[in-house]
């Protein structure tokens, strides 16, 4: 019977549901799955609203998402205000940190959601200075996020893996793995670029995109665990923002 009820009453029921319970409700009929599989119906625009702070709706840094369940999707997966250095917080749109000008600190954030199956991609934008070190990657839990001076912290153990900006050098277990991406004169990170990361944790690997390029595998064989977003930065009051952008357009 419940099949039966017209488009403007799913969007009434379905907007007072969490996303949980809409998964669900997906699974229950044709109809229902066929009116929330569209992703920019009302439902899910009053979701994003609800959720998103306007600024960030509006912004240009989730204008490579098509619908309003990506947007939420990557507000979800964004940066984590509980797992992060003391000297960074979380801007007001969600999807930004911002390093605090605090003197010879090293600091990281790491994304809400990890990732141990599937591949996975997300985009990085440096919206303020390098400075000497600007390293993004991804890291287990077990990964420091914050240390004393200006060092490549993410990369800097065996829990974390990293690609400096600044020198293109990339870093694992303390240790520098190589230039990259392998090009001669590799042109060197522009701020306000977006970076691409594609995590492949059914291949064990981490590779990088910029400007629509694909520059290579940096990391191969990581390790069975739960690898999140990460960057770690030493430049005071400087930007980094994440979107989650979900399964690489490659397949």
């Amino acid at each position: 019977m419940y099949h039966l009820l017209p488009d403007n009453v799913l969007e009434v029921i379905f907007s007072y549901l969490d996303l949980r319970e809409l998964r669900d409700c997906s699974l229950v009929c044709k109809n229902w799955y066929r009116y929330l599989n569209d992703e920019n119906n009302d439902v899910w625009r009053m979701h994003c609203v609800r959720k998103l702070a306007e600024e960030a709706i509006k912004s240009d840094l989730l204008s490579t998402l098509p619908s309003y369940k990506a947007k939420l999707r990557a507000f979800h997966h964004a940066w984590n205000p509980n797992d992060c250095s003391r000297n960074v917080y979380i801007k007001p749109n969600g999807f930004t940190l911002h390093r605090n000008p605090v003197a010879q600190s090293t600091d990281a954030t790491r994304g809400k959601i990890g990732f141990r199956q599937g591949r996975h991609a997300w985009e990085v934008i440096w919206e303020g200075p390098l400075g000497t070190v600007a390293v993004i990657g991804i890291s287990t839990k077990s990964a420091a996020l914050q240390c004393h001076g200006y060092v490549a912290l993410l990369g800097s153990d065996d829990q974390s893996w990293g690609w400096n900006l600044v020198d293109n050098h990339l870093l694992h277990n303390g240790d520098a793995q190589g230039n990259y991406p392998l090009l001669n004169n590799a042109p060197k990170y522009q701020v306000g670029e977006r970076i691409r990361v594609i995590l492949d944790c059914d291949d064990n690997t981490l590779s990088f995109e910029k400007n629509y390029e694909f520059l290579g595998v940096a990391f191969r064989g990581l390790p069975d665990k739960k690898l999140y977003p990460t960057v770690s930065a030493v430049y005071g009051n400087t930007e980094v923002s994440m979107v989650y952008l979900g399964p690489p357009l490659d397949g």
